[in-house]
């Protein structure tokens, strides 16, 4: 593996009822998350810019997946300030676990959350 490359190349955060979480991830993030069905699953995506070797990812429903309190925690990016995405957590139908926290003067500040369909997520910002 080439060491610049980054580790992380996509992820899936499984739902139970794409059509919620879909519009849960947009409100919280104030994005668009185009859908798409294959290999047998109902995705939405978040944004991503071809080509900028960013990991990108979605949400996904399919027998195989299913959301969770257990397991992996991904940080969703909610730069440049968190404070606006956090702030639609709960209106949205998630709820806040742990607020809007300092790591440290270099690295930012993150806050855990439980989304529309019970998966514990994060989001990490610089300020």
């Amino acid at each position: 593996m080439d060491a610049r490359s980054n580790n992380l190349n996509w992820f899936e955060i499984p739902v139970s009822d794409l059509k919620r979480a879909k519009a849960f991830y947009e409100k919280v993030f104030s994005i668009k998350m185009p859908t798409m069905e294959m290999a047998g699953m109902e995705m939405a995506f978040f944004p991503a810019e071809p080509g900028s070797g960013k990991a990108s990812g979605g949400i996904s429903k399919s027998d195989i997946h299913k959301p969770s309190m257990d397991g992996a925690i991904i940080y969703l990016n909610a730069n440049p300030m968190m404070d606006n995405s956090l702030s639609r957590v709960e209106s949205a139908g998630g709820k806040i676990i742990m607020p809007k926290s300092k790591i440290s003067d270099e690295i930012g500040y993150m806050a855990i959350f439980v989304d529309s369909e019970g998966n514990r997520v994060a989001m990490h910002s610089q300020n």
